[in-house]
């Protein structure tokens, strides 16, 4: 099993993630103030699940070979997370009785189109994907730096709910995989089954009379046998030859 740091760096998703979290910062640095949120709380609630889609996914990555199932629950926070981000910014267009975009007008269609470039890192990995993401980042400044803060909602709406899809196919190609290759546990066994055949070839264990691939050393734990050894297929359970252990 190969453990990667990094893996998420890869990830378009961790990508827009990226994105959306330095937008909201900049969204609430500029639109927020002490009249309109005088607590600072909408501050904190949106900067922070604007921070938990990039940290969930990059979590969740790093726990690929050691958790699937972790993986997947922690993308899925960050699917959650940004469904509360978009009700801040569909609550901002509300109270001012505004409304988002349509998804049949030329702004929202301008915005959907724009494609994520595939990122060439080498060994530089940070520095190299910083300016990615800022380089990607530039592509949506036409409403991202715009002045009127009803412009730049209406385009965060549509990066959120985008990214929300793409976590959705995200989790749907991990269930696959997990459905496919199991998770650690699986692999943890595999990997005992795999030094244990190897053990056996090294010792001159049998083959297996139906296959012909190397046996392995078990022990019978139900039934008129139990607690005795026999020599069982390692390729069970699709194959299911036996042989007698002979003393």
């Amino acid at each position: 099993m190969k453990i990667s740091r990094f893996g998420y760096f890869w990830l378009d998703t961790w990508v827009m993630a990226n994105i959306i979290q330095l937008a909201t910062q900049d969204f609430c640095t500029r639109f927020l103030s002490h009249s309109n949120d005088p607590g600072g709380r909408q501050y904190d609630q949106m900067t922070q699940a604007a921070r938990s889609a990039p940290a969930n996914i990059a979590e969740g990555n790093s726990r690929h070979t050691t958790s699937r199932e972790t993986e997947m629950k922690l993308t899925d926070v960050a699917r959650a997370t940004l469904a509360e981000l978009t009700n801040d910014y569909f609550n901002w267009l509300l109270r001012h009785e505004q409304l988002p975009w349509s998804v049949h007008s030329a702004e929202y269609k301008q915005v959907i189109s724009i494609q994520l470039d595939k990122p060439t890192y080498d060994d530089d990995l940070q520095y190299q994907s910083s300016i990615h993401i800022l380089r990607q980042k530039q592509r949506f400044d036409t409403w991202l730096k715009d002045s009127d803060s009803f412009q730049m909602a209406r385009c965060m709406i549509v990066l959120c709910n985008r990214l929300a899809a793409m976590l959705s196919k995200q989790i749907e190609q991990q269930l696959a995989t997990f459905s496919e290759e199991g998770g650690f546990t699986e692999a943890l066994t595999a990997e005992r089954l795999a030094r244990r055949t190897q053990q056996n070839i090294e010792t001159g264990a049998p083959l297996c009379p139906l296959c012909g691939k190397p046996m392995i050393r078990r022990m019978a734990k139900k039934g008129v046998n139990s607690g005795n050894e026999f020599w069982s297929c390692s390729a069970y359970p699709d194959c299911h030859g036996t042989r007698k252990i002979e003393k």
